[in-house]
């Protein structure tokens, strides 16, 4: 029952993370694109840019979460706690929605605020219950 719940949390946060960075890839082509129709300015600044800008945030945001889901993917098919890469990927992750849900709360509301904490839940959840294994925290010897 532990091997099938660390496989089905792993692979749950995978897939909502990838759909997460499918959204925010959305999400900011759209910005971009109305801040470029709409020659949209801030104190000054050159639309072209501010659009370019926003679309490259997108793609890092993006291209981020995507290795984040792949990570997360391999941590629950091969049913093995991830490497120390992978675990600084995915605590960098989690810390980042952390940051993100409080923000969320005081500015888009309830609603996004459950959501990035679900999110944040399976990602540490994820850790935990590998953790919970204790074999990765021993160094290995060989």
């Amino acid at each position: 029952m532990d091997v099938v719940l660390r496989r089905a949390v792993a692979g749950l946060a995978s897939a909502v993370v990838a759909a997460e960075a499918l959204l925010l890839a959305l999400v900011h082509f759209v910005l971009g694109r109305t801040t470029r129709n709409q020659s949209m300015s801030v104190a000054g600044a050159d639309p072209d840019v501010m659009s370019m800008a926003t679309y490259a945030m997108g793609a890092a945001i993006a291209a981020f979460l995507l290795l984040c889901a792949v990570l997360l993917a391999v941590t629950a098919v091969r049913d093995r706690p991830p490497g120390g890469f992978a675990r600084v990927v995915i605590v960098t992750a989690a810390v980042t929605h952390g940051v993100l849900g409080a923000l969320a709360a005081a500015l888009v509301g309830w609603g996004a605020f459950a959501a990035t904490m679900l999110i944040l839940c399976l990602l540490v959840l994820t850790l935990a219950l590998h953790a919970a294994e204790g074999n990765w925290l021993k160094p290995t010897t060989r």
